[in-house]
């Protein structure tokens, strides 16, 4: 009968320790599987910070660009309006001088008529 007991044990035991075994391995990859996971998850994560950080530079990029062709736009209407105030304020010194002209004119004739009267 004791033999009988050591020979149950010592199967029971072989049984016990094969399963231990089947679990640590089940365990270690159960581990490396998450391991690996997480890697991608990171990389992925960076990934998606790196696009993001592109598309702020590119967005930043083209604010800039856009602010500097209205600043040439504005520079350039600025100019235009310079330039027409610039005409018309000649063309009115012009006017004023012809008027002046005009009115000695007018005013020497009358002189002239009043002289042979």
């Amino acid at each position: 009968m004791k033999k009988l007991f050591l020979g149950v044990f010592v199967v029971l035991m072989a049984v016990s320790f094969t399963s231990c075994r089947e679990t640590e391995k089940k365990a270690e990859d159960a581990v490396e599987n998450a391991a690996e996971a997480a890697g991608d998850a990171a990389d992925a994560a960076g990934e998606a910070a790196s696009d993001a950080a592109d598309a702020v530079e590119d967005a930043a990029s083209d604010a800039m660009d856009a602010a500097g062709e209205a600043a040439g736009d504005a520079a350039d209407a600025v100019e235009g309006a310079v330039e027409d105030a610039k005409d018309a304020a000649d063309g009115a010194v012009d006017s004023a001088k012809d008027a002046v002209k005009g009115a000695a004119d007018a005013v020497k004739d009358s002189v002239d008529d009043a002289d042979g009267i």
